[in-house]
């Protein structure tokens, strides 16, 4: 009779090694966002056609304001006056705003729209940290790009002018506000913006209400009356033209004129509440 030999019992299962993938740091999330930015052609052709655009428009209002003055004599050099909405013309500043604004508003709905938002919420759980880098990126960006703008509508104007002698340094009163000022008002709008988007997440909804907001709104309150005031002066065109304004209003004026204080502050609030906001709304919002 044949003993069977007992079989050996199974080797315990070694368990699979877990694949542990180290966490997103926050720098991987700046520089993600920059490679999206920088990758889109329209976005450079956008800001170089900006960029000539503002500075063209301070250059055109310069020489408008020489031919103003080709009746008078020569300027002397200690009678010069700063003409901030000549070095800043609104002109050329009210597209800018538009174009920040549309811009920063595309850093977010552009992802909805293409459903690429669904990819970045899978690799990156923590939405709030996507939208902290979209915000430090489209900040930075329009940084640089506004104060290009704001130093090359300065030159030129003043190079213009210099013409009839009515050019000013940038050691000017009042020269060194108005340029931070106006170099500002690019990153503060492309915020703006994206906080719009992430709350609206609709290309043309976004642009209206950016516009509107930014744009339209302000003219329709008048300084007239202290809250018609107070809602115009909270507007960020407002601040940035009283920012660059170089005179003291009348103080017998009827109008309620804002504070520099005041303006800083708006400029300081309008972004943060909405990067704020943005955080807020894209994490408790399902995509």
């Amino acid at each position: 009779m044949t003993a069977h030999t007992p079989a050996p019992p199974p080797a315990p299962a070694c368990p699979a090694a877990s694949i542990v993938e180290p966490p997103v740091r926050f720098r991987d999330l700046i520089a993600s966002e920059w490679i999206k930015t920088r990758s889109l052609r329209s976005t450079w052709w956008a800001l170089a056609l900006t960029l000539a655009f503002v500075i063209g428009s301070a250059a055109a209002v310069a020489l408008a304001e020489v031919g103003n003055l080709e009746g008078s004599g020569p300027n002397p050099t200690g009678n010069r006056d700063f003409l901030p909405f000549v070095a800043f013309p609104p002109a050329g500043y009210w597209p800018l705003m538009v174009v920040a604004t549309a811009l920063g508003a595309l850093t977010v709905v552009s992802e909805y729209a293409s459903g690429l938002i669904r990819t970045t919420t899978v690799a990156v759980p923590a939405r709030g940290a996507v939208v902290a880098a979209k915000a430090v990126v489209t900040a930075a960006l329009w940084s640089a790009v506004g104060a290009v703008v704001s130093t090359g509508s300065f030159l030129v104007s003043q190079a213009v002018l210099d013409g009839r002698h009515a050019g000013v340094p940038f050691a000017h009163p009042g020269v060194a506000r108005a340029l931070v000022a106006s170099a500002l008002l690019a990153p503060v709008c492309s915020l703006v913006g994206l906080g719009i988007g992430a709350l609206v997440r609709h290309g043309v909804a976004t642009m209206v209400v950016g516009v509107f907001t930014l744009v339209m709104l302000p003219p329709v309150f008048s300084q007239s009356e202290p809250w018609s005031a107070a809602v115009n002066h909270a507007m960020p065109s407002s601040a940035w033209q009283r920012l660059v304004q170089s005179w003291e209003p009348d103080p017998s004026s009827l109008g309620h004129s804002a504070t520099v204080a005041g303006s800083w502050i708006v400029y300081v609030l309008w972004p943060l509440i909405a990067v704020v906001l943005a955080v807020v709304v894209v994490r408790r919002r399902a995509v």
